[in-house]
């Protein structure tokens, strides 16, 4: 059997993953005094939140 996965539960999924990822990065940002890995794990971070959010106006608009 084939599943079909909706392009709005990869947007959620992928987004909530690159939040974790983020979180991880900026972490050891932090303690490794390092604030480019900081600031990357910052900005993925906020790339995972608009991506989910994405999916969810995609779930919405049923695709």
């Amino acid at each position: 059997m084939k599943t079909i996965n909706k392009s709005s539960t990869k947007n959620q999924t992928n987004g909530a993953v690159h939040q974790v990822k983020g979180s991880i990065k900026e972490a050891a940002g932090n303690l490794s005094n390092n604030p480019e890995l900081k600031a990357k794990g910052i900005v993925e971070k906020i790339a995972g939140k608009l991506q989910g959010k994405f999916g969810q106006v995609e779930k919405k608009l049923g695709k």
